[in-house]
């Protein structure tokens, strides 16, 4: 099924929000869609050419835009836990005129009673419609335990709120503010979607369900109660013939979990599986379409694990960095370690500050400062030029870092001065 997820983490329903904002139940049931009365006409978002439609900061918030006389009737859907699981359907009139909004089934909790829609389209029975004034917004909900209509109750969550925990949420695996907006978003949707949907079942592709079961425990699932999936998973992955990148990430993913769950023999045994496979670590210049594979893909190419310690970008500076400053927090380095970096230019030479946590491994650079190496918990070097740097046209100049250049590194959800 194609579309965004959208549920609780902890519950039990969930929908996919189609790509025109529709509401289709997995669990069957009637799917809600929305029609909009505007000045000239009805409009549907399924048939309409100019609707657009984008997860809110790569959250599982969604936000669908439909294109009307002066302006755009803007649709916002998001779960929250409140009154035993509600799906709220916002619809913002962003526009000098009044609307009315349908929707086509009665089953929706609201401040004020619906009335009939007004003549100008089909639609099926028991349809029903609110009017929204010029620069208003109008807010319903579905019940979760499948309840009929009713009032909607208050005190419930805002779009924005919602966007903040799941930020928060996805946050705890690693945070990453990055010079490509694009994939950083997409690992925060692609996380989002992790969360509601789980991890590929062990069966079908042990490697993904390991890879997306570590990012899922360092998102806080507890790993304790994964354990017997993870056994099964590792010998179905270990049979494989490539012995690639993404089987070399998933036992780490897996060694990741064990630690959590307090398995040390276990991990012990894991090692001999390692050094048998003595898989590849070479990524793949193009990134993986999987989810799980992705989401590793993403943090490796910044952060890889390989012989004891972590090499930060062992595949060069990516396309487009060059020049730009940016920041990563909580990127593995090793079952129990991560690091958190920020990168600073200092003309055409990359100045960096790093605090490990957890156990420290050492850190190289083996393409962009070969000579650097290092096992201290914190700390700031200045790195020589990348190959073909030319310098940045907002860059300082080429100076090493000096103490006001050097801040420490704040704990999580700060930010790097």
């Amino acid at each position: 099924m194609t579309g965004i997820t959208t549920g609780v983490i902890g519950g039990g329903w969930r929908a996919t929000v189609t790509e025109y904002g529709a509401i289709q139940p997995w669990a069957g049931g009637t799917p809600l869609d929305w029609h909009v009365a505007a000045d000239d006409r009805w409009h549907s978002p399924e048939h309409e050419p100019a609707v657009r439609q984008h997860r809110v900061q790569g959250t599982a918030v969604v936000e669908t835009r439909l294109r009307i006389p002066d302006g755009d009737a803007v649709q916002r859907v998001y779960s929250v836990p409140d009154g035993g699981g509600l799906t709220i359907v916002e619809i913002e009139n962003d526009s000098p005129l009044p609307i009315a909004v349908a929707f086509t089934h009665p089953d929706v909790l609201s401040l004020r009673p619906p009335s009939a829609p007004i003549e100008g389209i089909g639609l099926p029975a028991g349809s029903v419609a609110f009017p929204i004034g010029h620069h208003a917004s109008l807010t319903v909900a579905i019940a979760h335990d499948g309840r009929c209509a009713g009032a909607l109750p208050s005190g419930l969550p805002t779009a924005e709120g919602v966007v903040r925990g799941w930020t928060s949420i996805t946050e705890r695996a690693s945070r990453l503010l990055l010079p490509d907006d694009a994939l950083a978003e997409r690992v925060i949707a692609e996380r989002c979607e992790l969360a509601l949907v789980g991890p590929e079942h062990p069966d079908d592709d042990p490697v993904a369900f390991l890879l997306g079961l570590g990012q899922l425990v360092r998102m806080g699932d507890k790993a304790v109660e994964w354990v017997p999936d993870v056994a099964h998973a590792l010998e179905l992955a270990a049979k494989r013939a490539v012995h690639d990148w993404a089987l070399a990430a998933a036992i780490d993913a897996t060694d990741h979990v064990l630690a959590a769950a307090g398995e040390q023999r276990a991990r012990r045994d894991l090692e001999a599986v390692r050094a048998r496979l003595a898989c590849s670590s070479s990524l793949p210049a193009a990134a993986p379409g999987e989810r799980a594979h992705f989401l590793t893909w993403a943090e490796r190419r910044i952060v890889d694990i390989a012989g004891g310690g972590a090499r930060l970008f062992a595949g060069g500076l990516p396309t487009g960095w060059e020049g730009s400053n940016f920041e990563v927090y909580g990127l593995p380095t090793g079952a129990t370690g991560s690091v958190s970096f920020a990168v600073r230019w200092h003309g055409e030479r990359p100045a960096v500050l790093w605090e490990q946590s957890g156990a420290a491994t050492q850190l190289t650079a083996p393409v962009l400062a070969p000579q650097w190496r290092t096992t201290e918990p914190k700390g700031e070097a200045l790195w020589p030029a990348p190959p073909g740097a030319a310098p940045a046209a907002s860059a300082v100049p080429a100076v090493a870092p000096t103490a006001d250049d050097v801040a420490q590194i704040p704990a999580e959800g700060g930010s790097f001065s």
